[in-house]
């Protein structure tokens, strides 16, 4: 923790991103920096950004403590899974409005399978800044942020297809 006081930045943090290897450091070697690519494509400019943090060994639950130390408003968790014998190498991504040491899984919203056999890396980064979008305007996460950017998407389309 000394460490992580050491480089905190001195302006407030929109969005931290933590990375561990959870359950498979190959999830993170394959998928982490695709995500991150089509995420950096999409996030607004106006957010500030703190430096990634790397885990490891790392459990969910680190990133809160994380997120504490450098006041962050969002933290975004990137940890390897292993929901399957068929997918040794999935992703999850765990979204933790104003994170603090002691939250639990209902504070998190979590997007599952990222890779491109599960849900895509594209796919993935729009949801991914929906619910950060949605959380950040009604100031919380977990159980009281239902997913609902395909509702969003869907209704985009259906105007598009009126004009």
């Amino acid at each position: 923790l000394a460490l992580l006081e050491s480089i905190k930045q001195p302006q407030a943090i929109d969005l931290l991103i933590v990375v561990g290897d959870g359950l498979s450091s190959l999830a993170v070697e394959r998928h982490v920096a695709p995500l991150l690519s089509e995420l950096q494509k999409i996030l607004p400019t106006d957010w500030v950004l703190s430096p990634i943090v790397i885990a490891s060994q790392a459990r969910v639950a680190i990133g809160d403590e994380i997120g504490e130390v450098f006041g962050a408003r969002m933290l975004v968790m990137l940890i390897g899974e292993r929901p399957g014998l068929s997918s040794p190498d999935s992703l999850g991504v765990y979204l933790t409005y104003a994170p603090k040491l002691g939250y639990n899984d209902a504070n998190r919203n979590c997007i599952s399978n990222v890779r491109p056999e599960g849900l895509n890396y594209p796919a993935a980064a729009k949801k991914l800044l929906w619910l950060a979008r949605e959380a950040m305007r009604i100031k919380v996460s977990g159980v009281a942020l239902k997913d609902e950017s395909d509702v969003a998407e869907i209704s985009e389309l259906v105007q598009q297809s009126i004009k």
